[in-house]
């Protein structure tokens, strides 16, 4: 058998790890960032609709052409413009594609890329892929969320540094960056001539205060990359329906990784998101949804901050940090304490933190509210039996 290359990760990720020891060990899983109630009717119903029609082939590799308008109709009032549907606005399978394609149309080999800390794991992954030295750059920790110190930022930068990847709002942190953090962001980039790649899929989720897209600054417009997604807004994160906006020029380069990685995203699945994104603009979804997540974010800091465990102020997302010092001495032993004894699962705040950027992870537990208010429930419930039975320390 011919000799197989070193894997390019460890293995099975800890999201997969951590819901499937869930799952053995009859956890209530608040590790893993998905929806556990349907999507809306308005999206089923469009997929039943479209089922019956006559989309059920390839179509065209940037996106089928109602959604990417739809997509362009939803961002002009945050944006402050309307992107191009057709030259500046590309559906992807999933956000995961977005980024994978702008590190492979923007980064070449030997340049640096910086991520701020802690981060999905997926940016550094695709940035090494394409060949980046990526450098990590840490957020700063606060009782009231979590901050980004531009000057650190500026600090990072050197002649080879050739993007940003930011996300905002922010997982795991739950941070939503101000117009103020954004601004220092922005003139990082402008001065090292910087592209910015934004992950903003939790645009729409936001609850005491507002998102600011990065490319809404000036002269942020021609080098950033938006990456936007369908999943968590609709709880669809099966369907991987995502997408990319960017300057006409580097819009070209995107499609031209994408049409060899995926040539294009499943078509019925972007005709039925065209019209709920229609009509969710028009009922006031978006603002329902939000409402709604801010109250299980309330339950759930509430039920930790019970039980002994100091959560920080989440302002988006689907999630919440908690400190979790008085647990046990590091986060991954905390997140396997409260898994086995609780039976309550979350993600060390460890896991978000390259290993070679010489960060020091917090001793913090990351846990998704995204789940049915039955689910949140029984988690508090486990969380308030393990405390009077001596619980944290």
């Amino acid at each position: 058998m011919p000799r197989l290359p070193a894997p390019p990760t460890s293995g099975e990720s800890i999201f997969a790890e951590t819901t499937r020891r869930a799952t053995q060990l009859g956890a209530v899983n608040l590790g893993q960032g998905f929806p556990d109630w349907e999507p809306p009717e308005v999206l089923r119903s469009a997929l039943r609709d479209v089922l019956t029609s006559d989309v059920h082939q390839y179509g065209p590799p940037p996106g089928f052409p109602r959604l990417r308008a739809v997509i362009a109709a939803s961002v002009k009032d945050a944006l402050g413009f309307c992107p191009d549907p057709d030259t500046e606005v590309t559906v992807t399978v999933g956000a995961s594609e977005a980024l994978y394609e702008a590190a492979a149309a923007l980064v070449e080999r030997g340049d640096e890329a910086i991520v701020l800390e802690p981060a999905y794991d997926l940016y550094a992954e695709v940035l090494k892929r394409a060949g980046a030295h990526v450098i990590g750059v840490p957020l700063e920790a606060s009782p009231t969320g979590w901050r980004l110190d531009s000057d650190r930022l500026r600090a990072a930068c050197t002649p080879r540094t050739k993007l940003i990847v930011v996300n905002t709002p922010h997982n795991p942190t739950g941070a939503v960056l101000t117009r103020e953090e954004l601004k220092g962001l922005a003139q990082v980039a402008l001065d090292f001539d910087l592209f910015v790649v934004s992950d903003e899929v939790y645009d729409r989720l936001t609850f005491d205060r507002p998102h600011v897209p990065v490319a809404s600054l000036p002269g942020m417009r021609e080098r950033t990359v938006t990456v936007g997604a369908a999943s968590k807004t609709f709880s669809v994160t099966g369907w991987r329906v995502g997408w990319a906006i960017a300057s006409p020029e580097v819009t070209r380069r995107l499609r031209a990784v994408h049409q060899f990685v995926t040539f294009v995203a499943p078509t019925p699945f972007q005709a039925a998101i065209a019209v709920a994104m229609e009509a969710a603009q028009e009922s006031g979804f978006y603002r329902e949804l939000a409402s709604s997540l801010r109250a299980k974010r309330d339950v759930l800091s509430n039920a930790l901050k019970a039980a002994g465990l100091s959560p920080t102020s989440a302002h988006g997302g689907y999630f919440v940090l908690a400190d979790t010092t008085t647990v046990a001495p590091t986060a991954t032993e905390a997140a396997e304490r409260l898994l086995s004894e609780v039976g309550v699962a979350g993600i060390a705040l460890s896991a978000f933190y390259l290993p070679t950027s010489g960060a020091s992870a917090p001793n913090a537990v990351r846990f998704a509210f995204c789940k049915r208010d039955e689910v949140l429930d029984e988690a508090a419930r486990r969380l308030d039996a393990w405390r009077e039975h001596g619980g944290a320390r």
